[in-house]
C-alpha cells in the first residue's frame, strides 16, 4: 500500500464531521492538488469520547462512500505501540508507530557493535546533495546515536512485525514516530536512524522528528522559523540520500505532528517540498474539535450559551484536563477570562475569540487551547453536545470545511 506524496490527517473526535472534511479535500482536489485524507483517533480520544477504533473506520468509509468520488483516504492507528495496537489492528490501515519512550534506552551490547560495524564505512566527512556543510561521523558519534536510538528502533521493527503478522505485509502504511522527545533530532542522527530502520528491514513510509520550537496544540508554532525551514529542507535531503543507501520505500517523506495552525511555518514547508520535489504529511490535532465550537458559537442562541457552559467547566478543572497535555500546550492562566466574563459576551465575540485569526484583537490563545483540552467535558454532555452538532451542523460544518481548506491546504499546496 502506498501513501499519496500529499496527504492530511485530520482528527474528528465526535465522529461526525468526515462529509465536512472530505469537502475541503474535494475542493484541494478541484484546485488541482491531491490530497490523501488519514483519519487519526489515539487510544487516548477514544477512552475519553467512548468510540472504539472501528468507529473510525465507520465514519471514513461512510463518508467518503456518501462523497460518490474516488478519494485515497485512511485510518490511523495513531500513537500506537505493542501495550495498545491489538484493537487498532483490523479497523487500521495506516499505523503511527511511537517509540519516544525508548529513545534513550540501551540495545544489547552486540546489537549496537553489529550496527557501528555495519556503518563505520560512513566515517568522516558525509557529504549530503542539499545541504551546505557535510556531516562529521566519527566513531564516538556513531556510538552514541546508536546508545540513543537503535533500542527505540528496535521496538519500532517488533511493532511493525506484529502488525504484518496480522495483517499481512504490505496491506498497510508505517509511520514511526519520534517527535514526542525532549530534543529535536540532528540531520546525522536522523540519517542512521533511518540506517537502523533499514536495518531491520521496517518499510517505512512517512517519519515524524522531533524539530525545533515547540508544536503546541492548536496554535501557532513558537520558536526560530528560520531554524525549522532550514531544519525541515536538511530532513528532506538525508531522506532522500537514506532512500537510496538504504533500500527504504522511494515515496518516504516527513511527517509533521500536531501540524494544525502552524501558519508561520507553512511558507517554508510549501518551498521545501518544491524545490525538492518532496512529500509531506500534515497531522492535524484538534482543529476539527474546535472549528465545532465555532460553529456552535455563530449560531448563536442555546448553541453558544452551550460552548460558554463548556469554557466554564473546562475553566473549573484547568489542572487536570492540563496536565496530560502539559508538554504540548502553553497556557497563562491568570489571563483567561472569568467565566462569567465569557458569559456576558455576544455569540459572535465568542466565536472570534476562538477562531485563530491572528489579526483579529478578540482572538485568544489561552481561551483557544484551553477548549482545546477542554473536549473531556463535552464528552461528558453526550448526547446534548452531539445534537447540538447535528442541529447546527451546517453552519458548524462551514467552519471545518474552511478551516481546513483556507487556512491549512491553501497556504501549504496552492
Amino acid at each position: 500500500m502506498q501513501l499519496a506524496k500529499y496527504s492530511f490527517g485530520t482528527g474528528d473526535r465526535f465522529g461526525l464531521q468526515g462529509a465536512a472534511q472530505l469537502e475541503a479535500i474535494r475542493m484541494a482536489k478541484a484546485a488541482g492538488i491531491e490530497l490523501a485524507i488519514v483519519w487519526n483517533k489515539s487510544q487516548r480520544e477514544h477512552g475519553i469520547v467512548g468510540t472504539v477504533p472501528a468507529d473510525v473506520r465507520r465514519e471514513a468509509d461512510e463518508a467518503v462512500r456518501a462523497a460518490g468520488e474516488n478519494i485515497e483516504y485512511h485510518v490511523d492507528a495513531d500513537h500506537i505501540n505493542l501495550t495498545n495496537v491489538e484493537a487498532f489492528i483490523e479497523p487500521s490501515d495506516y499505523f503511527t508507530i511511537d517509540v519516544a519512550d525508548f529513545i534513550g534506552k540501551k540495545a544489547a551490547d552486540a546489537d549496537i557493535a553489529d550496527f557501528i560495524a555495519k556503518f563505520s564505512r560512513y566515517h568522516g566527512q558525509l557529504a549530503i546533495q542539499g545541504i551546505a556543510q557535510p556531516l562529521t561521523v566519527t566513531g564516538d558519534r556513531l556510538r552514541a546515536i546508536a546508545d540513543k536510538y537503535l533500542f527505540a528502533v528496535q521496538q519500532a521493527a517488533a511493532i511493525y512485525r506484529h502488525i504484518a503478522d496480522k495483517k499481512g505485509a504490505g496491506t498497510f502504511i508505517t509511520e514511526v514516530s519520534m517527535d514526542e522527545t525532549a530534543e529535536p533530532q540532528t540531520p546525522a542522527e536522523l540519517f542512521f536512524i533511518l540506517a537502523a530502520i533499514g536495518h531491520y528491514h521496517v518499510p517505512l513510509q512517512t517519519i515524524a522528528p522531533k524539530f525545533t520550537g515547540r508544536f503546541n496544540k492548536g496554535v501557532d508554532y513558537q520558536g526560530d522559523v528560520t531554524r525549522f525551514d532550514q531544519e525541515f529542507s536538511d530532513d528532506i535531503c538525508v531522506i532522500r540520500r537514506a532512500v537510496a543507501d538504504f533500500g527504504l520505500p522511494t515515496d518516504l517523506k516527513l511527517s509533521i505532528h500536531s501540524g494544525s495552525d502552524k501558519f508561520s511555518i507553512y511558507p517554508g514547508i510549501r518551498r521545501a517540498i518544491a524545490a525538492h520535489d518532496a512529500g509531506v504529511h500534515i497531522k492535524t490535532a484538534g482543529t476539527t474539535w474546535l472549528e465545532e465550537l465555532i460553529g456552535l458559537a455563530e449560531a448563536g442562541g442555546e448553541a453558544a450559551s452551550l460552548v460558554k457552559r463548556i469554557y466554564r467547566d473546562s475553566h473549573s478543572r484547568f489542572e487536570a484536563l492540563c496536565l496530560p497535555y502539559a508538554s504540548v500546550i502553553d497556557i497563562d492562566r491568570d489571563s483567561l477570562p472569568l467565566p462569567e466574563t465569557v458569559e456576558a459576551w455576544p455569540h459572535d465575540r465568542l466565536a472570534r475569540t476562538i477562531r485563530h485569526d491572528q489579526a483579529c484583537p478578540d482572538y485568544d490563545s489561552n481561551v483557544r487551547q484551553l477548549l482545546h483540552v477542554g473536549y473531556k467535558v463535552a464528552a461528558e454532555l453526550g448526547e446534548v453536545y452531539l445534537a447540538a452538532l447535528i442541529k447546527h451542523r451546517d453552519v458548524v460544518g462551514r467552519q471545518v470545511c474552511d478551516n481546513l481548506f483556507e487556512r491549512h491546504i491553501k497556504p501549504l499546496f496552492l
